[in-house]
C-alpha cells in the first residue's frame, strides 16, 4: 500500500500519479485530497491517472482511500471526528476490503496541529476501526499523516495497539517531510500484529520533489487467510 499526502494536488497531478503507480499498490491512503471546487471529480481524476478507484473519504475530513480494481470492497465507512473550535475539522475514511482472498480494516487519517487534539482523535480512530473490522475478523491497518514523530502523543497510542510499519521492517530512509530536503517522519503505517510487514521504504524518485511537500510511504504488507466463515 501507498500513504500519500498529496497537498490537495497543487502541485503536478502527472507527478503524483507516477509517483502512486511506481509503488503497483493495492491500496492508496491519501491525505490533503481535494476538498473544495470539483472535488469529487478531480479525486476521481487522480483514481483514472493511477489505474485505481475511489473507495471513499469525507470531503470535509480531506481524506480519501483508493483501490485497485482486483481488491474487493465489504464495507465502507466516512467519519468525521470529534471538533476542536477554531480548528479544522478532521475526519476518517474507513473500509474493509479483500485482497487476494485477504481482508484488511483500514483506516485513513490526517491528524491535526495541536497535540492534545492529535492524541485524542488517535483514540477515536482506533475505536472506529476496530469497530468496523470486528465483524469481518479483519486486521487493522491506520495510515496517514500523524503530523507528529514517533515516541511523540498520539504516536504512543497508535504503537500502544498497533506496530510501526516501518520500525518494523525500514528499507531506507525513512524521513518524509519536507519532499525536497526531509528530515522528519510524520507520515506512517500501522498494522495489526497479524500483519507481516516485508518492508516499508520512502520513494525517492525524480517526480516526488514537484508532486507535493510530503514523500509518500510504500509498505510491503502479507495479509493473513481470512478465517473460514
Amino acid at each position: 500500500m501507498v500513504s500519500y499526502n498529496v497537498r490537495s494536488l497543487r502541485g503536478d497531478r502527472r507527478a503524483v500519479a507516477t509517483v502512486v503507480r511506481a509503488g503497483e499498490p493495492d491500496v492508496v491512503a491519501l491525505q490533503e485530497a481535494p476538498r473544495f471546487l470539483r472535488w469529487r471529480s478531480r479525486r476521481a481524476a487522480l483514481a483514472r491517472d493511477t489505474g485505481l478507484v475511489v473507495v471513499g473519504g469525507p470531503r470535509l475530513g480531506g481524506v480519501a482511500l483508493l483501490g485497485a480494481l482486483r481488491t474487493r470492497v465489504l464495507v465502507t465507512r466516512d467519519v468525521l471526528l470529534s471538533r476542536t473550535p477554531g480548528l479544522h475539522r478532521r475526519g476518517v475514511a474507513l473500509a474493509v476490503l479483500e485482497v487476494a482472498g485477504a481482508r484488511v480494516a483500514i483506516a485513513v487519517i490526517h491528524l491535526g496541529l495541536d497535540a492534545t487534539e492529535r492524541r485524542r482523535h488517535a483514540v477515536e480512530v482506533l475505536a472506529h476501526v476496530a469497530h468496523l473490522a470486528r465483524p469481518y475478523a479483519a486486521p487493522i491497518v491506520v495510515a496517514g499523516d500523524v503530523n507528529e514523530e514517533p515516541g511523540e502523543p498520539a504516536w504512543a497510542v497508535l504503537t500502544a495497539r498497533l506496530r510501526d510499519a516501518y520500525a518494523a521492517a525500514p528499507a531506507g530512509p525513512g524521513a518524509t517531510f519536507t519532499a525536497r530536503q526531509p528530515r522528519r517522519r510524520i507520515d506512517a503505517v500501522f498494522v495489526d500484529p497479524r500483519v507481516e510487514v516485508a518492508a516499508v521504504s520512502v520513494p525517492d524518485l525524480p517526480e516526488v520533489a514537484v508532486a507535493s511537500d510530503h514523500r509518500p510511504v510504500l509498505a510491503v504488507l502479507r495479509l493473513p487467510p481470512a478465517a473460514a466463515p
